[in-house]
């Protein structure tokens, strides 16, 4: 029963993260064959737009490090999970800026 929870423990994080990758790739790969990408007229907004995603990885992965050493968990699964949801947050941002009007 033990090697069960084990192995649990180790593919629960793999199995969210590949979810939560695949979700976000397969919805930019739908905006990208339906010509629907977000474009801005300014390029100070397009590129902020384009690193709305890398910036959530990075932001989730640094959140996570901090959660990683104030409580008691595993560095490396805290990572993984820190960046799938910073991926995840930064493409509802990336949807959310791609939306607003420039003024």
């Amino acid at each position: 029963m033990d090697s069960a929870l084990e192995i649990a423990r180790i593919l629960l994080p793999i199995l969210i993260v590949g979810g939560i990758a695949v979700f976000v790739v397969m919805r930019m790969k739908s905006k990208h064959t339906r010509g629907t990408l977000g474009k801005k007229k300014s390029k100070s907004a397009q590129s902020l737009l384009d690193s709305l995603i890398p910036f959530g990885m990075i932001l989730g992965c640094i959140v996570a490090i901090l959660l990683s050493i104030i409580f008691s968990i595993p560095l490396l699964s805290t990572i993984s999970l820190g960046s799938a949801v910073g991926l995840l947050f930064g493409y509802f941002a990336y949807e959310i800026y791609d939306k607003m009007d420039e003024n």
